[in-house]
């Protein structure tokens, strides 16, 4: 199974250097156990455009669809065989990360 575990954030800027070294070491762990299927930090939701070409509309709204204290930050895809173990991994990155994540299965 496949799931996606997203970072939230509060706008604050990215991760400690101590948080740095957890997530690195996090990362490792799901790698060494081929549990990883990508991650990595996303940019700040100012940067976000929300684009909308259904029926050649051609709209560009130059910002993000949701303008909150949180957003996300970054995201893991992770493999695991069971909803369980998905959320105990989230829990890790969790702690790893320092921040509230939240976890969703993939479709497909």
């Amino acid at each position: 199974m496949r799931f996606i575990i997203f970072v939230i954030d509060d706008l604050s800027g990215s991760g400690t250097p101590e948080e740095m070294v957890a997530i690195d070491a996090f990362n490792d762990k799901l790698q060494a156990n081929d549990q990883l299927l990508f991650a990595c930090g996303l940019s700040s939701p100012e940067n976000g455009h929300v684009i909308d070409n259904r029926n050649d509309a051609n709209i560009n709204t130059g910002k993000p669809l949701f303008e909150s204290k949180e957003t996300f930050s970054g995201f893991w895809l992770i493999k695991a065989d069971s909803l369980e173990a998905a959320r105990e991994l989230a829990f890790e990155g969790s702690k790893a990360c320092n921040r509230k994540v939240e976890l969703r299965p993939l479709h497909g």
